[in-house]
Protein backbone atom coordinates (compact mmCIF):
# COMPACT_ATOMS: atom_id res chain seq x y z
CA UNK A 1 0.00 0.00 0.00
CA UNK A 2 1.47 3.06 -0.72
CA UNK A 3 1.51 6.44 1.12
CA UNK A 4 0.41 10.25 0.29
CA UNK A 5 2.57 13.39 0.37
CA UNK A 6 -0.01 16.95 0.43
CA UNK A 7 1.75 19.77 0.35
CA UNK A 8 -0.43 23.54 0.49
CA UNK A 9 0.93 26.56 -0.43
CA UNK A 10 -0.13 30.44 0.04
CA UNK A 11 1.93 31.25 -3.36
CA UNK A 12 1.72 30.06 -6.47
CA UNK A 13 5.47 30.78 -7.29
CA UNK A 14 6.62 29.34 -4.46
CA UNK A 15 4.05 26.00 -5.04
CA UNK A 16 5.81 25.43 -8.63
CA UNK A 17 9.16 25.87 -7.43
CA UNK A 18 8.56 23.37 -4.23
CA UNK A 19 6.75 21.09 -6.77
CA UNK A 20 9.99 20.69 -8.80
CA UNK A 21 12.10 20.11 -5.85
CA UNK A 22 9.75 17.19 -4.52
CA UNK A 23 9.26 15.30 -7.85
CA UNK A 24 13.35 16.44 -7.81
CA UNK A 25 14.29 14.74 -4.61
CA UNK A 26 13.05 11.08 -4.47
CA UNK A 27 10.98 8.67 -6.33
CA UNK A 28 7.18 9.71 -5.91
CA UNK A 29 4.62 9.77 -8.41
CA UNK A 30 2.68 13.02 -9.05
CA UNK A 31 -0.72 12.71 -8.49
CA UNK A 32 -1.77 16.62 -9.05
CA UNK A 33 -0.03 20.02 -8.91
CA UNK A 34 -2.22 23.20 -9.29
CA UNK A 35 -2.96 26.28 -8.37
CA UNK A 36 -6.47 26.76 -6.31
CA UNK A 37 -8.46 29.06 -4.22
CA UNK A 38 -7.93 31.69 -2.45
CA UNK A 39 -4.70 32.02 -4.38
CA UNK A 40 -3.01 28.73 -3.36
CA UNK A 41 -1.44 25.79 -4.86
CA UNK A 42 -1.94 22.41 -4.03
CA UNK A 43 0.43 18.85 -4.57
CA UNK A 44 -0.24 15.56 -3.81
CA UNK A 45 1.94 12.59 -4.85
CA UNK A 46 2.52 9.11 -3.97
CA UNK A 47 5.17 6.62 -3.07
CA UNK A 48 6.94 4.62 -0.49
CA UNK A 49 6.64 6.13 3.18
CA UNK A 50 10.29 6.95 3.02
CA UNK A 51 10.31 9.16 -0.01
CA UNK A 52 7.58 10.51 0.46
CA UNK A 53 8.45 11.66 3.57
CA UNK A 54 12.15 12.94 2.76
CA UNK A 55 9.98 14.63 -0.74
CA UNK A 56 7.72 16.69 2.17
CA UNK A 57 10.79 17.60 3.85
CA UNK A 58 12.23 19.51 0.91
CA UNK A 59 9.14 20.87 0.01
CA UNK A 60 8.95 22.94 3.08
CA UNK A 61 12.85 23.81 3.18
CA UNK A 62 11.81 25.24 -0.22
CA UNK A 63 8.47 26.56 0.44
CA UNK A 64 9.26 28.13 3.35
CA UNK A 65 7.27 31.24 5.31
CA UNK A 66 4.45 29.89 2.14
CA UNK A 67 3.55 26.37 3.60
CA UNK A 68 0.01 26.58 4.87
CA UNK A 69 -0.18 22.54 6.04
CA UNK A 70 1.31 19.69 5.12
CA UNK A 71 0.41 15.82 5.78
CA UNK A 72 1.78 12.53 5.12
CA UNK A 73 -0.15 9.28 5.37
CA UNK A 74 1.57 5.95 4.98
CA UNK A 75 -0.66 3.25 3.77
CA UNK A 76 -3.22 5.66 2.70
CA UNK A 77 -6.31 3.71 1.83
CA UNK A 78 -7.21 3.21 -2.10
CA UNK A 79 -9.89 5.21 -2.17
CA UNK A 80 -8.82 8.09 -1.20
CA UNK A 81 -6.96 8.92 -3.81
CA UNK A 82 -9.48 7.25 -6.31
CA UNK A 83 -12.27 10.40 -4.29
CA UNK A 84 -9.81 12.92 -5.23
CA UNK A 85 -9.81 12.01 -8.25
CA UNK A 86 -13.42 11.35 -8.10
CA UNK A 87 -13.25 8.25 -10.39
CA UNK A 88 -15.77 6.23 -7.63
CA UNK A 89 -19.06 6.87 -8.56
CA UNK A 90 -21.86 3.84 -7.34
CA UNK A 91 -25.34 3.45 -9.04
CA UNK A 92 -26.77 3.86 -5.63
CA UNK A 93 -26.84 4.96 -2.27
CA UNK A 94 -28.63 3.45 0.89
CA UNK A 95 -27.17 6.63 2.63
CA UNK A 96 -24.50 9.93 2.15
CA UNK A 97 -22.14 11.34 5.06
CA UNK A 98 -20.68 14.52 4.32
CA UNK A 99 -17.45 15.71 6.19
CA UNK A 100 -16.60 19.56 5.53
CA UNK A 101 -13.39 20.79 6.93
CA UNK A 102 -11.44 24.41 7.00
CA UNK A 103 -8.31 22.93 5.82
CA UNK A 104 -7.34 20.42 3.00
CA UNK A 105 -5.17 18.42 5.03
CA UNK A 106 -7.76 17.78 7.11
CA UNK A 107 -9.85 16.28 4.43
CA UNK A 108 -7.74 14.11 3.69
CA UNK A 109 -6.80 12.59 6.96
CA UNK A 110 -10.47 12.26 7.82
CA UNK A 111 -11.06 10.42 4.21
CA UNK A 112 -8.44 7.78 5.29
CA UNK A 113 -9.60 7.70 8.88
CA UNK A 114 -13.90 6.94 7.06
CA UNK A 115 -12.77 4.82 5.02
CA UNK A 116 -10.55 2.17 7.69
CA UNK A 117 -12.54 2.86 10.19
CA UNK A 118 -15.99 1.33 8.28
CA UNK A 119 -17.33 -0.57 5.24
CA UNK A 120 -18.09 2.85 3.10
CA UNK A 121 -17.48 4.06 -0.83
CA UNK A 122 -15.76 7.27 -0.72
CA UNK A 123 -17.44 9.13 -3.69
CA UNK A 124 -15.59 12.57 -3.39
CA UNK A 125 -12.46 14.42 -1.34
CA UNK A 126 -13.05 18.16 -2.80
CA UNK A 127 -9.65 19.75 -2.44
CA UNK A 128 -10.26 23.32 -2.23
CA UNK A 129 -10.63 23.83 -5.25
CA UNK A 130 -13.41 26.63 -6.33
CA UNK A 131 -14.71 26.60 -2.68
CA UNK A 132 -12.53 29.25 -1.11
CA UNK A 133 -10.07 27.03 0.12
CA UNK A 134 -12.44 24.44 2.49
CA UNK A 135 -12.71 20.92 1.68
CA UNK A 136 -15.13 18.42 1.83
CA UNK A 137 -15.57 14.80 1.55
CA UNK A 138 -18.61 12.23 0.64
CA UNK A 139 -18.90 9.11 0.97
CA UNK A 140 -21.99 6.52 1.02
CA UNK A 141 -22.81 2.92 2.44
CA UNK A 142 -25.01 1.78 4.86
CA UNK A 143 -26.44 4.13 7.55
CA UNK A 144 -24.59 2.83 10.27
CA UNK A 145 -21.69 2.31 8.30
CA UNK A 146 -22.10 6.17 7.04
CA UNK A 147 -22.46 7.06 10.70
CA UNK A 148 -19.56 5.53 12.23
CA UNK A 149 -17.31 6.44 9.19
CA UNK A 150 -18.12 10.03 9.24
CA UNK A 151 -17.76 10.03 13.35
CA UNK A 152 -14.13 8.62 13.17
CA UNK A 153 -13.35 11.02 9.96
CA UNK A 154 -14.29 14.42 12.20
CA UNK A 155 -12.92 12.95 15.34
CA UNK A 156 -9.06 12.27 14.01
CA UNK A 157 -6.62 13.71 15.55
CA UNK A 158 -5.36 15.69 12.17
CA UNK A 159 -8.74 17.47 11.77
CA UNK A 160 -9.14 18.71 15.18
CA UNK A 161 -10.37 21.90 14.93
CA UNK A 162 -10.73 21.71 11.50
CA UNK A 163 -14.48 20.26 11.21
CA UNK A 164 -17.34 23.11 10.17
CA UNK A 165 -19.94 20.58 9.67
CA UNK A 166 -20.76 16.65 8.81
CA UNK A 167 -24.06 15.03 8.35
CA UNK A 168 -25.48 11.81 7.19
CA UNK A 169 -28.15 11.50 5.15
CA UNK A 170 -30.37 8.14 4.81
CA UNK A 171 -32.16 7.05 1.68
CA UNK A 172 -31.26 10.43 -0.27
CA UNK A 173 -33.64 11.35 -2.98
CA UNK A 174 -32.58 9.66 -6.49
CA UNK A 175 -31.41 13.39 -8.02
CA UNK A 176 -28.76 13.85 -5.48
CA UNK A 177 -26.71 10.98 -7.33
CA UNK A 178 -26.43 13.37 -10.70
CA UNK A 179 -25.85 16.06 -8.55
CA UNK A 180 -23.05 14.77 -6.63
CA UNK A 181 -21.00 14.29 -9.97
Amino acid sequence: MESIGFLELNSIAKGIEAADAVLKTAAVDLVFSKAGCPGKYYLLFTGEVAAVQSSIDTGCVVGGSHVVDKCVIPRVHPQVISAINMTNMPEQMKAIGVMEFFSVTASVYGADAAVKAADVDLIEVRLGMGIGGKSFVVLTGEVAAVSEAVKCGINTPAAEGMVISSVVIPSPHKDLLSSLM
